[in-house]
Formats: C-alpha cells, structure tokens, sequence
C-alpha cells in the first residue's frame, strides 16, 4: 500500500503543455497540479481530447518537439523539465516507464517477442543493472503468460491482445521501475482479460511498491484499481479525490456526467446516456469554466468567471462554483 507519510515520488506543479502559434495556443494541459505517493494507484479519467495522455507523455519527457512545456514535474526531488535527454534516457525504462495502449504498434512485427525482450535486457545490462535474477523467460512468467518459452519464438501477431499486453507490462517492469505510467492499457480488451491486466499492475504495486498512474476513458477500470482519481477536462484538473469518494460523491457536474455515461445493464438491456455536445477547441475555450456549454447546472458565473480550487475533504478538490452545494 502507498505511505501518505512519505514524500511523494512525483510532484507537479503548475505545468502548462501549448501546441500551435504563440498568439493562439492551444494548451493540451493548463497549470495542473499533482502528487503521487510512493506505492499509489492514481488513475486519470477523461474524454479523449481532456489532456490525459499529454500530462503523462509530459512526465516522461515524450512530446513532440512542438510542444512548449511549462511548470514543474519533479521525481524524487529531480526536476525532469530541467534534465538534459541523455538524463532523461538513464530514468526511463529503468526508475520511470510506460506501457503505451496499442501492443499491437508498440511491438515491433518483423522481430520475435524473444528478441524485444532480450533487448530490453541488454538494456538494463548497458546500465549496470544486475540480470542474475532475471531472464527473458522469467519476465513472462512474472506477468503471468502461459507458455513463455513458446512465446518468445512467435512474433507479435501470433499473439493475442491480452498476451501482447502482458509482454509489454513485463518489457516495462523488467528494471522493477519506482514509476509506472500505463496510458489506456485495457483498450481492445475484452472483460475477462481486462480484469486479468488490471490485477497484474496490483500485483506489480504490492510485489515492488511501484507507484502507478493509469490513464484511462474506462471509470470501471479505474474504480477497481485505483487509490485515487483525477478528472480531466479541455486540459484542466476539475476533479480530484479518493476513489471511493468521487464515486459515490462527485462534486463536479463532469464527472457525475461521466459517471452517469456508464453502460447502464437491465436484463437484456444495456442503456447509454452521452454527455450532449463536445469537448472545446483548446484554442478557442470560452470565458469561465470550460464545461458551462455542456453543463446542466450552469449559472451566469460558471460563463464569465474561471471557477478556483474548493477543499471539500481529505484530499478531496473541485474546481466549480457549485462544488460546495453539490449533492
């Protein structure tokens, strides 16, 4: 479990990510704050477009080079914005990694699994890193694939998705990383072995005390694994807060409207209920919050006036006008 007593391993503050010309940014994340404790499963939700996947590709240093990134992202103490790439390189795939949403691309086709996961621990070798422990056969065993020696003669699509998930989860825990970001990891998945994916990063956490993030559209997904939750929309944090405590009480109106948005299952029957209209063109985002044109709860404020942070319990924040008098 994560130690609330501890520093924490990630700290950002005020990070800002703008594409696009100067006099008309378009800012995928804007002055984001967060922190990750060792040992946390954070989970980050959102609509596609909500800058989940630019905050973490803006944690490992990942963003094309148009991006104009601002703010700090600190990892035990070091300020990775400020690390050169030959640093930045020396952290991932061994303190810091990330298993990306499409095993399928991820994977190289025209070598083995044998192969890619030999070269990740050359890898490890080239940085000094004990392998004693470890071998490639180990790693598949570790993330529980059937058949590893067999496994690492095929190429990727003799593999099934849930396997090529398993490879890439084993590829990126091979230096037992401090951090793990997985960005939509249960994507084209279906039930049964997202469920089997999801208790695989428990099983990582407890085993090594890593910290997680889980970037995911899929609240079920986060509700099962995570400690805690944010809430991303149109690049800002609206919502954050115990798992527990944002499901049962969400305090800000988009994520009771992501929440309500869930596959409603009755009998034979299985309801959806879409959030009506769209995401905001990030350069051109009204006056105020950004989700008043699609808030059901809007007053003249939420329109004119940038919504600040309300405090609303242990680690509980929302940024809305009418947090307080949610229910």
């Amino acid at each position: 479990m994560h130690r609330e007593t501890s520093p924490p391993i990630l700290t950002v503050k005020d990070l800002t990510v703008a594409f696009g010309p100067m006099e008309r940014p378009a800012r995928a994340v804007a002055g984001l704050n967060l922190t990750l404790q060792p040992g946390e499963i954070l989970g980050i939700a959102g609509e596609s477009g909500s800058g989940k996947s630019t905050l973490c590709n803006a944690i490992i240093r990942t963003l094309p080079r148009s991006a104009r990134v601002g703010g700090e992202v600190r990892y035990d103490g070091r300020q990775l914005l400020a690390l050169s790439e030959r640093e930045m390189r020396g952290l991932r795939g061994s303190e810091i990694s990330m298993v990306l949403q499409n095993p399928m691309t991820s994977l190289d086709p025209l070598f083995t699994i044998g192969n890619q996961v030999d070269e990740v621990l050359r890898e490890r070798r080239r940085q000094g890193q004990s392998n004693d422990q470890v071998t490639a056969i180990g790693l598949l065993r570790r993330v529980h694939l059937t058949a590893p020696e067999l496994r690492l003669r095929q190429y990727p699509h003799q593999l099934s998705g849930g396997m090529r998930q398993r490879v890439l989860t084993a590829m990126a825990t091979a230096a037992t990383p401090r951090l793990l970001i997985a960005d939509e990891p249960t994507t084209a998945l279906d039930a049964s072995i997202q469920d089997e994916i999801l208790l695989l990063f428990r099983e990582i956490r407890d085993r090594a005390g890593t910290a997680i993030i889980i970037v995911t559209h899929d609240l079920s997904a986060i509700r099962r694994l995570s400690d805690r939750i944010i809430v991303m929309y149109a690049g800002r944090l609206v919502e954050e807060g115990p798992t527990a405590t944002v499901f049962s009480a969400p305090r800000h109106p988009y994520t009771r409207a992501l929440l309500d948005s869930l596959p409603q299952v009755e009998g034979d029957t299985v309801t959806l209920k879409a959030i009506p209209g769209q995401v905001p063109n990030l350069a051109e985002l009204p006056h105020g919050c950004a989700f008043a044109d699609r808030c059901p709860v809007a007053i003249a404020r939420c329109r004119t006036e940038d919504p600040t942070e309300m405090q609303l319990g242990l680690r509980h924040r929302a940024f809305c006008w009418l947090a307080d008098t949610a229910s």
